[in-house]
């Protein structure tokens, strides 16, 4: 099974826990994600170790829905979900809070696999590797937006 991993951050001038506490919510996954991938949250609260997460979300007018668990939780400075059912082999995201000089830096980190062997592989490269950094380049702006009040090029 092939592992792809993407690595994405943004430095925010807010506190740490403000930073942490905009992810906090699983309904802040609809405002963190592009208006075409038409996410939808199923269920899911206030995020905490153990807690599940049911979303779906459309590509190419598919409906696909997908679980997540949260299997790590340090407030405020780091959570992990995994998908335990969904369109993926095996995704998992850490998602990362530090203090800076200048208030927090959010990361991402997703390791991800394709079903489907070599037209797995095949898809990810026509296409998915393409929607995956757009979703990241759009929280990315999402999240700058939303914490400071300040839009940024689209």
């Amino acid at each position: 099974m092939k592992i792809y991993r993407l690595e994405s951050s943004v430095s925010v001038p807010v506190s740490l826990r403000e930073a942490f506490a905009l992810f906090e919510t699983a309904g802040s996954l609809a405002r963190l994600t592009p208006p075409d991938f038409q996410l939808r949250v199923l269920s899911g609260g206030r995020l905490r170790k153990g807690s599940e997460i049911k979303l779906q979300i459309r590509r190419m007018g598919i409906p696909l829905r997908w679980t997540a668990r949260i299997t790590e939780y340090e407030p405020p400075f780091f959570f992990v979900d995994e998908q335990i059912s969904g369109p993926f082999a095996y995704w998992r995201h850490r998602h990362g809070f530090r203090p800076t000089e200048y208030g927090a830096m959010i990361s991402d980190r997703v390791e991800y696999a394709l079903p489907l062997g070599p037209a797995g592989r095949l898809a990810h490269r026509l296409f998915l590797h393409t929607d995956i950094e757009k979703l990241f380049d759009y929280r990315r702006k999402a999240v700058s937006e939303i914490l400071t009040g300040a839009p940024t090029a689209r």
